[in-house]
């Protein structure tokens, strides 16, 4: 009997079987199969959460905002959380892991990359319904899982320290690259730290990793039904959703090109939903949103490579250095498009 099957006896019975499910770069995740209904497992990664007591309790506080709304106003589902056997909302083991169970929402999948505008309007329209229904969720409810978490400047330091204090170097032309573009742009880091600091963005709940493949498309109709991956809920701003979504949905992997069409539509589609809380201030900073995520993704990809890979899992010891030279692409790809994206925003704000 494996780990994952011994755990999910601890949430139900009749366990016939647990496989991988998903290939997030944090947890562990298995869809676990029972004589009844099925559900997800999930190891919460400690290394990264270390109290993953407050997970539980920033998600038990947003199903209940949400769950207190005017049910035909919701039109995402957001799993619910399946107690132990012993009415627990999370199992500890013997090994100090910590997991817990979420119902499974059937018939749905996720994608990896987006292959039509309809989907990116969907895409648009779930992440900004989300962030309406949570729009008047007092954030201060909510703990701050990440501390530091999209702090931009903080990434840079922690960069710089890890570089000063390496005893290796590596001079391939991938390394290099990295290293002259974080010197180039290393001002991007300061833009919304500093915005948000002078007042002029306010904190909000995001839900804090909204990339493509945590939003569930229903199979037959096409249409998002779930916001999932709910472990990075928190106070923070909107403004890190939006350009990590753009990021993840606007990424042409086989150039990393930014698909600006693509933009276009995710963000008119995000707007119709936020728009009734979007200020001024809002609009004028999203260009600076799309353009620092794939930069601080980037650096920390870098930064971990340098550091021996302890944080994103990989498959090969190269591949976060592989994976932030794509980011850095992909941000050069923006700066490229700057007035571009700036005239769209425009466009939009009307």
């Amino acid at each position: 009997m494996n780990t994952e099957f011994h755990i999910a006896t601890q949430f139900r019975p009749s366990i016939i079987e647990t496989i991988p499910l998903g290939n997030g770069l944090i947890n562990d995740t298995f869809l676990v199969t029972t004589e009844s209904k099925p559900f997800v497992l999930q190891r919460i990664n400690r290394q990264v959460f270390p109290r993953p007591e407050l997970i539980m309790e920033n998600l038990n506080t947003l199903i209940d905002h949400i769950n207190k709304k005017n049910s035909t106003a919701i039109k995402l589902q957001i799993p619910d959380i399946l107690k132990t056997q012993d009415g627990n909302k999370f199992f500890n083991d013997n090994n100090g892991d910590c997991w817990r169970a979420l119902s499974f929402i059937d018939n749905t999948e996720s994608l990896e990359t987006l292959t039509s505008k309809h989907d990116a309007e969907q895409t648009g329209f779930a992440l900004g319904h989300f962030h309406r229904l949570v729009s008047d969720l007092n954030p201060a409810k909510l703990h701050d899982t990440l501390p530091g978490f999209h702090v931009t400047p903080n990434y840079l330091d922690n960069y710089r320290r890890g570089r000063d204090q390496s005893t290796s170097v590596d001079n391939s032309v991938q390394s290099q690259f990295c290293a002259d573009f974080i010197a180039s742009f290393q001002h991007l880091a300061t833009h919304l730290e500093t915005a948000k600091n002078d007042g002029l963005l306010p904190i909000r709940v995001i839900h804090g990793d909204p990339k493509l493949n945590n939003f569930l498309f229903d199979k037959q109709s096409r249409k998002i039904v779930s916001l999932i991956d709910l472990d990075t809920v928190k106070p923070g701003l909107v403004h890190y959703d939006i350009g990590d979504c753009l990021r993840s949905c606007c990424h042409n992997t086989n150039d990393d090109s930014f698909n600006i069409d693509f933009c276009e539509v995710l963000l008119r589609s995000y707007l119709t939903e936020a728009n009734t809380f979007f200020s001024t201030s809002d609009y004028h900073f999203l260009y600076a949103a799309i353009e620092l995520i794939p930069f601080e993704l980037g650096l920390r990809f870098y930064t971990d490579y340098l550091d021996g890979n302890r944080y994103f899992k990989v498959s090969d010891p190269l591949q976060n250095l592989q994976r932030a030279c794509s980011q850095f692409r992909l941000c050069a790809s923006i700066m490229d498009q700057k007035p571009a994206i700036e005239h769209l925003i425009s466009l939009l704000k009307k």
